[in-house]
């Protein structure tokens, strides 16, 4: 079978089992079989570490059930090809030159050495930083079960709750909301990022040389500081008087803050999106296509996609030609594969929200709630404005399992499938000016 689809059958194969066992009596906290429709979706927002649903997670899956969601999340926030590579790892068998390469450009890796130890400190980092989350989380919850679950949705940025309306129940303990929002900037930066801050400094040590923050890392945290900093700034300018004006200030703030994180890469929400002004969700969709870092568990563009696309531009308005960041020059390919990703993204969003007018053209919708719908299924990131997602028809819920899945593949997708080879022209063609703008 063609490798360039192992990806996306391995995570369809995961979406198919995960609905199975979602179904089941045990799963299910009535002890009955459950529909295949709401089954077959949670497992698509599951594996696609989204967050949408259609049922209350609380309410409707038991305590068995919710565990079968949480390691579908975990297995699709790591991705099955890094879990495979783990397993053959362990088993000491040899990883083969096309699956080291896929992995490379999953999360960035320059150079195919030592990727067997960074996949393996991937899992365990994971891991790691999930229980240390939990740890935290139980001295507020004093419960196992809650404190892990809250802890690993809020890494994965998955945002599914067992609570109907999510986190506005610890909207008043800054504490969780706090934690919560540390681990999804954990989750949303991307491995790498996470690798070269923990080893940084101990680079070479043994030869004498000196380690360094890689461009990658300085790109995707100065890019998601910035975002941060404007989007607290713009929520906190924004809702003061509106649904933040029963608020003190303090709680202003930390919920602000909140809610500047979760529109990049999580479905959690202090605040009920539906609730909020209009010109704060047209900010979250903007987020939300933007999204976190490459190789994380947040979908988008990526930050540095963002970097790329500004500096470029900034260089074409200089009369420069080439696209330089921090003092490197960036290679042509990476500035294309930019502008591929932007508007393959954009075209997809495009679909799903006209794929949605269509669907749901006599379902009652507001047109504004299906386009915040396409965006955040497309970006994964798991936001909804109130019932809509469970007001879809069974028409509109398929379009939004396939915006969903086309999401959670993102670019490396495209490259596997439409760039495994390069085609070089042995003719060239005269050149002939064309009138744009």
């Amino acid at each position: 079978m063609n490798g360039r689809f192992s990806i996306a059958l391995s995570f369809l194969g995961l979406i198919v089992v995960g609905a199975v066992l979602l179904a089941m009596p045990w799963a299910r906290a009535d002890g009955s079989w459950g529909a295949v429709s709401p089954s077959l979706f949670t497992a698509f927002s599951a594996v696609c570490v989204t967050g949408l649903t259609v049922v209350d997670i609380g309410t409707e899956f038991s305590r068995a059930g919710q565990i079968v969601l949480l390691t579908l999340v975990e297995l699709g926030c790591l991705g099955l090809m890094t879990c495979g590579t783990f397993l053959l790892i362990a088993i000491g068998r040899r990883l083969s030159l096309a699956r080291e390469f896929s992995l490379m450009n999953a999360y960035g890796v320059a150079q195919v050495r030592g990727l067997k130890s960074l996949i393996c400190w991937i899992v365990g980092s994971m891991l790691v930083i999930e229980a240390l989350g939990a740890v935290v989380l139980y001295t507020q919850f004093h419960d196992v079960y809650k404190s892990i679950f809250f802890s690993v949705m809020g890494f994965c940025n998955a945002g599914f709750s067992i609570y109907a309306d999510s986190l506005a129940p610890f909207a008043d303990s800054p504490f969780i909301v706090l934690v919560l929002a540390f681990e999804t900037i954990l989750g949303g930066i991307g491995f790498l990022v996470i690798y070269n801050l923990c080893t940084f400094r101990f680079m070479r040590r043994a030869s004498g040389g000196k380690g360094r923050l890689s461009l990658h890392t300085k790109v995707v945290l100065r890019v998601t500081a910035y975002l941060l900093v404007l989007a607290f700034l713009a929520f906190l300018a924004i809702e003061w008087n509106g649904t933040l004006a029963s608020f003190d200030w303090a709680k202003k703030l930390w919920v602000s803050f909140y809610q500047a994180v979760t529109p990049r890469t999580c479905g959690f929400c202090v605040i009920a999106t539906e609730d909020l002004h209009p010109l704060t969700r047209l900010v979250y969709e903007v987020l939300m296509c933007i999204g976190g870092g490459p190789g994380s568990a947040a979908a988008g563009i990526k930050v540095t996609t963002l970097a790329v696309l500004i500096y470029t531009l900034t260089a074409m308005c200089r009369g420069e030609r080439e696209t330089v960041m921090s003092e490197r020059v960036i290679p042509y390919d990476v500035v294309r594969e930019s502008i591929i990703i932007v508007m393959a993204v954009l075209v997809f969003i495009v679909l799903v929200t006209g794929a949605l007018f269509w669907t749901e053209h006599t379902n009652g919708i507001a047109l504004d709630a299906l386009v915040f719908e396409a965006v955040s299924a497309i970006t994964t990131t798991g936001l909804s404005m109130g019932d809509t997602t469970r007001s879809l028809t069974p028409a509109g819920r398929i379009v939004i399992m396939v915006a969903m899945f086309i999401g959670r593949l993102g670019a490396l997708s495209v490259v596997m499938m439409i760039g495994d080879r390069e085609v070089t022209r042995h003719v060239r063609y005269p050149n002939e000016e064309l009138v744009v703008g």
